[in-house]
């Protein structure tokens, strides 16, 4: 009887599947006596890695890969880590339990015989090759989402409200950063995968599918250059827009400044009620005063709208 409650072990025919979600150190103890696998690959599989990639050893092969999952709450993008060791007759795989898809490929192959014959029947090549496949296809909801967001965010900052966007845009190209960093490596691991053809577990008809996954990482990739390139436009463009609003609010205010100076300067001078000062006397003194001080503001005004500076 199981008593490692992180593992689950499927086995058709030949082909044993061992998944473990957040396994601690115990957990894969066993794993160096059964298998012999290297002490430094087991400890990968217990802390996160740097970089995703692919060891070849005498009889089996490791591999780390890191997929993207969404955090609706926080709204951002995050890296989870699958690590595989494949060999002839098993293949093993440790993950954190973020990623659907495996999880639900792990429900049917543990539940539903026709799902486990499905893709366990070909051997250990052709399960991984189904859950990296399953894995990819769940990038491009993630990408549309994207793609939704940022069409979202155009039509927006057109109505008005760029400063309200600045936020917006910068969560996405957080997101955009944080899926580049995910998958920026996978063309390599999968081309080196497909390298390792020759060995035993490695049919040669199953680099075929590795071809396809192959063209879909590139197909991923470029969909994310693209996404990338339209809101780094659309951040320069709302940038413009906010400095274009400013430099009219500056010019408004300046505007007023020119205006009120000469205003201010004729209300001082009046102000100083020396000896002799005209219209200071006069029963309609104020009045004729005002009345210099907006033929003042009119001129000025009729001035800066001829040099269509207003």
């Amino acid at each position: 009887m199981n008593k490692n409650k992180s593992l689950i072990q499927i086995t058709e025919g030949s082909t044993h599947w061992l998944h473990f979600t957040k396994p601690t150190a115990s957990d894969l103890e066993f794993l160096k006596d059964k298998y012999h696998f290297h002490p430094l690959d087991i400890q990968d599989c217990l802390s996160p890695a740097q970089r995703p990639k692919i060891d070849d050893y005498a009889d089996y092969l490791f591999i780390v890969l890191t997929f993207p999952y969404y955090i609706k709450t926080e709204r951002e993008i995050r890296a989870s880590e699958l690590d595989i060791f494949i060999g002839q007759n098993y293949l093993i795989t440790v993950s954190d339990g973020m990623l659907i898809p495996l999880n639900n490929l792990l429900e049917q192959c543990q539940f539903n015989d026709s799902a486990r014959e499905k893709f366990m029947n070909d051997g250990p090549s052709q399960l991984l090759y189904q859950i990296l496949s399953k894995l990819q296809l769940y990038c491009y909801p993630m990408l549309d989402h994207i793609g939704e967001d940022i069409r979202n965010i155009e039509k927006v900052i057109f109505s008005g409200y760029e400063k309200k966007m600045v936020k917006e845009i910068l969560v996405v190209k957080q997101n955009i950063v944080n899926f580049r960093q995910i998958m920026q490596t996978h063309k390599n691991v999968i081309r080196k995968f497909i390298s390792k053809k020759d060995k035993f577990f490695i049919p040669n008809s199953v680099a075929v599918y590795y071809a396809y996954l192959l063209e879909q990482t590139k197909d991923l990739w470029d969909t994310l250059e693209g996404i990338k390139e339209n809101i780094d436009a659309l951040h320069n463009t709302n940038e413009s827009l906010i400095s274009f609003r400013l430099n009219d609010i500056m010019k408004i205010l300046t505007t007023i400044s020119v205006i009120l100076l000469p205003i201010n300067l004729v209300a001082v001078i009046f102000g100083m009620h020396a000896q002799g000062m005209p219209f200071i006397d006069r029963p309609n003194g104020f009045w004729i005063i005002m009345s210099i001080m907006a033929l003042i503001a009119i001129g000025l005004v009729a001035f800066f709208k001829k040099k269509d500076w207003i």
